[in-house]
């Protein structure tokens, strides 16, 4: 919701969200302490959605190239190379910018998929 405020104060900020679709570092804990991450799983919100809605801009991205695609198709595409996804990264982070540089608040939805990052970390 601070969106709200960015666009009210023309606030020209840009957020990134890493959005895995979970509370991965508290399932990291919850799972092997309690036999069960419920509350943990989530699906992939469109947060960039909300953005727009309070009147900021709002890209995703993921490994598809899509930027404002399927939330659900992480997965990229079998040919992806880790050229084609870096264009495309500095794509949809240019297109972020020029929205920044034009004054309005930008969020940019970046899908992730699961990984061991930060495996054995505390939650705080």
């Amino acid at each position: 919701m601070e969106f709200d405020t960015f666009v009210r104060h023309k606030v020209p900020v840009i957020a990134l969200v890493g959005n895995d679709a979970g509370w991965t570092q508290i399932s990291r804990e919850q799972l092997p302490l309690l036999g069960s991450a419920v509350g943990c799983g989530l699906a992939y919100s469109d947060y960039h959605a909300v953005a727009a809605a309070l009147g900021g801009r709002g890209f995703v991205l993921d490994s598809a190239g899509d930027t404002g695609g399927d939330p659900g198709d992480t997965g990229g595409d079998p040919g992806d190379t880790g050229g084609d996804i870096e264009a495309r990264v500095v794509a949809v982070l240019r297109a972020a910018q020029a929205e920044c540089h034009r004054g309005h608040p930008v969020l940019v939805n970046a899908l992730l998929g699961p990984s061991d990052f930060r495996q054995g970390s505390v939650s705080v």
